[in-house]
C-alpha cells in the first residue's frame, strides 16, 4: 500500500498536478487498491480540518495582510533603518531586522517578504547593491517570518505532533535571533568586502533624534507582539484566540489610528487572505488522509526500527533528519513537509530522547531553509516576482546564504538549550 501511495504521488507530481491534488489522488488510489471504503477518505479529511487550533491559520494570514496595508510594515522598516541603517551594510541589515520585527506579528514568510521586499529591494539597488543580491537578501530574511513566533508552521506542527504551540512559540525566539544575527553579520562583511552602500556620517544626537522619532511612530506596531504573545504565555487566551485579537488590533490601528486602511481596501484584503487560506487548507485536508495511510501501515514504527538498527546515536539521527529534510524541502512546500513528515519522525525522535519542542524547532528551521531551495522555493518565487528578476540570476547569493543557514541549523540541532531554555524558564 505504501509503495502504491508514493508511486502514485510521484507520478501525479511529475505530470505537474497541484500538490494538494497529488496528495488526495495518491491517497485515493492507495485506498482503492487496499479495498478500504471510500467513506474513510471523507472522514479523515473532515477530521483533519475539524480543529480549533487550525482556525489560527486564516486569522494570522488576515492579520498579516491588514498590517501590510495599514502601514505597520512601513513603520517597522523606518525603525529598523534608524537602528542599523547608518553603517555600511546597514540597509541590507534593515531587511533582516525588519523581517524579525514583522515576524513577531505576522507568522507567514510570504507576507514578510511582500512587506519588506517592495520597499527595500529598490532602496538597496539605489544604494549600490546588485539587484540579485538585494533580492536574495530579502528572500533569505523572509524565512524568519516562520521561525520567530507567532508562526503558522509551528501551529501546524503542534497540531499534527501533539506538541504545545505556546511552548513552540517560546522556543522559536532564540533560534530566530541567532539566524537573524548571522544573516546581518554576513551582509555587513559582504558589503565591506564588495564596497556596497556608501553611507553618510551623522552625529550621535541626530541618530538618537531619528531613532526616537521612528520608535514613537512604530510603537503601536511593536506593542502588538506583547499583547499577542504575552497573552498566550500568561494563559489569558489560546493561540487561536490570539490570532483573532491580532486581526482586530491590526484593523483598529490601521483604520482608525494610522488611517491608512480605506473601506475600499477591505475586500481586496479579505480576497488575498481567503485565497492564501484556501490553498493551505486544501493541502492540510488531503495531507490528513495521506498521513492516515502512513499511520495504519505503521511507517513511523518501521522507520524508527530501521534507524535504530543503523545507529543508536541521537547525533547521527539528527544529522540524517537534517539531510532528509533538506532534500524534501527542495521538492515540497513547507506545510506539506510538516504534515507528512512530523507524524513519522516525531515519535522516532522521542525514542532517541530528543525533546519534542526542540525537534519541532529543528523541523521548522529546516522547512524554512527549504523555502530558499528550488524548484519549489516559495521565498524565491515571491521575491523574484517583486523584483521582476529570474530565479536563475539568484544562484550565487542564494548558495552563499544557504551555507550560513545550514551552519545555523546544525548549531540549533546540537545545542538543545537554544530551543528549550526559554520554555523551561517561563514554566
Amino acid at each position: 500500500m505504501i509503495s502504491i501511495l508514493f508511486i502514485a504521488f510521484t507520478v501525479f507530481l511529475f505530470i505537474n498536478v497541484p500538490i494538494a491534488v497529488c496528495l488526495g489522488f495518491a491517497s485515493l488510489v492507495a485506498l482503492q487498491v487496499k479495498g478500504v471504503p471510500l467513506i474513510t477518505l471523507a472522514q479523515n479529511i473532515f477530521e483533519g480540518l475539524d480543529s480549533f487550533v487550525l482556525m489560527a491559520v486564516p486569522f494570522f494570514i488576515l492579520a498579516g495582510q491588514l498590517m501590510q496595508t495599514g502601514g505597520m510594515s512601513r513603520r517597522l522598516i523606518n525603525l529598523a533603518n534608524a537602528l542599523v541603517g547608518w553603517f555600511r551594510g546597514g540597509l541590507g541589515s534593515v531587511a533582516v531586522l525588519t523581517s524579525m520585527f514583522f515576524a513577531t506579528i505576522s507568522g507567514s514568510n510570504s507576507a514578510t517578504i511582500a512587506a519588506i521586499g517592495t520597499t527595500l529591494i529598490p532602496a538597496m539597488e539605489k544604494k549600490g547593491y546588485p539587484k540579485n543580491f538585494a533580492t536574495a537578501t530579502c528572500a533569505a530574511a523572509g524565512e524568519l517570518g516562520v521561525i520567530i513566533p507567532p508562526s503558522i508552521p509551528m501551529v501546524i506542527y503542534g497540531l499534527v505532533a501533539n506538541v504545545s504551540i505556546g511552548g513552540l512559540f517560546l522556543a522559536g525566539f532564540i533560534p530566530g535571533i541567532l539566524i537573524g544575527l548571522s544573516l546581518i553579520l554576513t551582509i555587513i562583511i559582504v558589503a565591506r568586502v564588495k564596497g556596497f552602500e556608501i553611507v553618510s556620517r551623522q552625529s550621535k544626537r541626530e541618530w538618537l533624534r531619528e531613532l526616537w522619532k521612528a520608535f514613537a511612530d512604530a510603537f503601536l506596531a511593536l506593542f502588538m507582539p506583547f499583547i499577542i504573545l504575552g497573552g498566550i504565555y500568561k494563559g489569558w487566551f489560546t493561540p487561536t484566540e490570539a490570532s483573532v485579537i491580532a486581526v482586530v488590533y491590526a484593523f483598529i490601528i490601521g483604520k482608525f489610528v494610522y488611517r491608512e486602511i480605506k473601506w475600499r481596501d477591505v475586500m481586496p484584503i479579505f480576497s488575498k487572505s481567503i485565497l492564501s487560506t484556501s490553498i493551505l487548507m486544501l493541502i492540510v485536508a488531503y495531507a490528513s488522509i495521506f498521513a492516515y495511510i502512513l499511520t495504519i501501515e505503521q511507517v513511523p514504527q518501521k522507520l524508527g526500527k530501521a534507524i535504530a538498527e543503523f545507529s543508536d546515536s541521537p547525533i547521527v539521527f539528527l544529522l540524517l533528519v537534517n539531510i532528509f529534510l533538506f532534500i524534501v524541502g527542495t521538492i515540497m512546500e513547507a506545510y506539506v513537509t510538516i504534515i507528512l513528515v512530523a507524524p513519522i519522525l516525531a515519535p522516532v525522535a522521542l525514542q532517541f530522547g530528543i525533546d519534542p519542542i526542540h525537534f519541532g524547532i529543528i523541523m521548522v528551521v529546516n522547512v524554512a531553509i527549504g523555502m530558499l531551495t528550488p524548484p519549489v522555493a516559495t521565498n524565491l518565487v515571491v521575491a523574484c516576482h517583486i523584483a521582476n528578476i529570474k530565479m536563475s540570476q539568484l544562484t550565487r547569493p542564494v548558495l552563499f546564504y544557504l551555507g550560513i543557514l545550514t551552519l545555523d541549523v546544525l548549531i540549533i540541532s546540537y545545542i538543545p538549550a537554544l530551543s528549550t531554555w526559554l520554555p523551561s524558564f517561563m514554566k
